[in-house]
């Protein structure tokens, strides 16, 4: 019998409940972070707010925002809200573009934490009875260790593989008898691929998968399901606010329901900085109600989602987030048109071609140019000229048609676009060259 980790006292409170502990906690958090954070005291003093104006929910809107760079400017340990003998762990972002934001958690944070991710795998069904492999990096990411306290919490079994090693890792998820995966969706596709060119994808015990760390779509979604023979779960986390649990699927899957007893979840319009409607997509924003160590209030995420507040037919009352669509950052302006990477893998999946792609930005004579490379599967692979023409005009055309300009295409040989073992370096802009 599997043990379900469910807390419906939380989970499936009235709305009216959750606003309550929502208020309680939030009055207690602005009230730590403006005795004990320098950098909000004084974007407070300045706005002319104090923590005892905050007596609704409606006053969140009156506190400054958080952005990564403020993270990035009181590196390492500004941002933190407790005595650094509280904190037992720090992790880390990877600082690829630009200093690492340093994170840190006490005893109740890893608490609180390992209580999110039991929710999340519980959600997925997931179990005492499971072997979970966690090919999450282990280490200052956060993904890793993150997954690992919740899984042993729910009872399961956990074979923390980490990431790397794509023989090895197959090799322990037929001999030990994975029944579930916890890794970025980019390497369960990988994974799923090896699985099927070494002829064991049928035979594995695998029956869900939690994935998480960047976006992904339905169309992959539906891909790793095929070639891993599971059912993929999408997660959400970010290391600023916690690291994965912060949102998570049910069975319904219609939406990541966030952790409304831990977190206040925004959608604001990025440029103007004012809330959106439900429903309307904006920049995911993010306030912390329980963390000691490391309380975040409104952290501008960059990620573009919209969210929902409606009863989920699961009996979850928690606000759901959509899947990120992408992010304003890794958002391109090509010649004044918005690109997103999902909209080129949602096109190349509908075509029937794995999400295998590079975008290759440059200017050319002060022009944007705009190249995606497409990787042949072996299964579609051909190498005549009129065939690759035909197919990359098609190709061509299909994102001309979405996004009302049209890139060049190049389809590539089967395996020869690198593969990551964690997130996918989709985007390649060397406008930053020019400039």
């Amino acid at each position: 019998m599997r043990k379900k980790y469910w807390q419906p006292e939380l989970e499936t409170a009235p709305r009216e409940v959750i606003a309550r502990l929502q208020l309680e906690r939030l009055k207690e958090t602005v009230k730590r972070v403006y005795g004990r954070v320098p950098l909000f005291r004084k974007r407070m003093d300045a706005a002319g707010i104090s923590p005892e104006d905050v007596r609704s929910l409606d006053d969140l809107a009156k506190l400054p925002f958080t952005t990564k760079q403020d993270l990035r400017d009181t590196y390492p340990y500004g941002m933190f809200a407790c005595d650094m003998t509280d904190v037992v762990r720090l992790h880390a972002s990877s600082g690829t573009t630009g200093k690492q934001i340093v994170v840190g958690y006490t005893k109740n944070d890893l608490k609180t934490w390992d209580n999110l991710i039991a929710r999340q795998l519980t959600a997925a069904q997931i179990g005492e009875d499971d072997f979970i492999q966690v090919a999450f990096g282990y280490g200052l990411f956060t993904g890793g260790l993150g997954l690992h306290g919740g899984a042993e919490l729910v009872g399961a079994t956990v074979i923390p593989v980490s990431t790397g090693n794509t023989a090895r890792q197959l090799t322990i998820m037929q001999d030990f008898g994975s029944t579930a995966l916890c890794c970025t969706p980019s390497y369960a596709m990988y994974l799923g691929e090896s699985a099927e060119a070494a002829g064991i994808s049928g035979k594995l015990r695998l029956r869900a998968g939690v994935f998480g760390a960047e976006p992904w779509t339905e169309e992959m979604r539906r891909q790793i399901e095929s070639k891993l023979h599971l059912r993929a779960y999408d997660v959400y986390g970010l290391t600023e606010v916690m690291g994965p649990g912060v949102s998570y699927e049910c069975g319904e899957q219609h939406g990541m329901h966030v952790s409304e007893d831990c977190f206040i979840v925004e959608v604001i319009d990025p440029d103007t900085g004012e809330p959106v409607p439900d429903g309307t997509y904006g920049e995911l924003v993010f306030t912390s109600l329980t963390k000691e160590a490391f309380p975040v209030i409104r952290y501008r995420t960059r990620d573009i989602c919209s969210i929902t507040r409606e009863p989920c037919a699961c009996g979850r009352t928690f606000a759901r987030m959509s899947k990120p669509r992408g992010r304003t950052d890794d958002m391109l302006i090509i010649r004044g048109v918005n690109v997103f990477p999902s909209q080129i893998e949602t096109v190349l999946i509908n075509l029937g071609y794995a999400p295998n792609y590079q975008i290759i930005v440059d200017r050319v004579n002060n022009l944007d140019v705009f190249e995606v490379k497409v990787e042949l599967t072996e299964e579609i692979f051909d190498d005549t000229l009129s065939v690759l023409a035909r197919r990359e005009k098609a190709i061509a055309d299909a994102m001309r048609s979405l996004l009302g300009i049209g890139p060049k295409i190049t389809l590539v040989n089967p395996r020869s676009i690198e593969r990551s073992e964690g997130k996918a370096k989709r985007v390649i802009d060397r406008r930053v060259l020019h400039d």
